[in-house]
């Protein structure tokens, strides 16, 4: 059973920074892809962030420039850094991980950006 375990969410005011960490239970390069999705209450889960197996990154339109993804395949571990955050970057963060058609989802990590 694949775990995902997402840290590092927290309370910050605009303009600051924050650094998301995905610990995977299994080797990251295993999976096809890797990335991070966020969902407010009552929208749908959206892309933030992804790199594939190969390195190549995608972003979500409103992060791109602000936030940055990598990953450390020795910690089995992907992080999500976000600088410049504004209060609609305010969600939930998910860690997310697929695998052929099987996809595994983190537990979520709040962030909440406010003065």
């Amino acid at each position: 059973q694949v775990q995902l375990m997402e840290s590092g969410g927290g309370s910050v005011q605009p303009g600051g920074s924050l650094k998301l960490s995905c610990a995977s239970s299994e080797n990251i390069f295993f999976f096809n892809v890797m990335g991070w999705y966020r969902q407010t209450p009552g929208k749908e889960r959206e892309l933030v962030a992804s790199i594939n197996v190969g390195g190549v990154t995608n972003y979500g339109d409103s992060v791109k420039g602000r936030f940055t993804i990598s990953r450390d395949g020795a910690k089995k571990t992907v992080y999500l850094q976000m600088n410049m955050l504004k209060p609609e970057d305010t969600a939930v963060y998910y860690c997310h991980a697929r695998v052929a058609a099987r996809t595994h989802w983190g537990q979520g990590t709040l962030v909440t950006v406010s003065s």
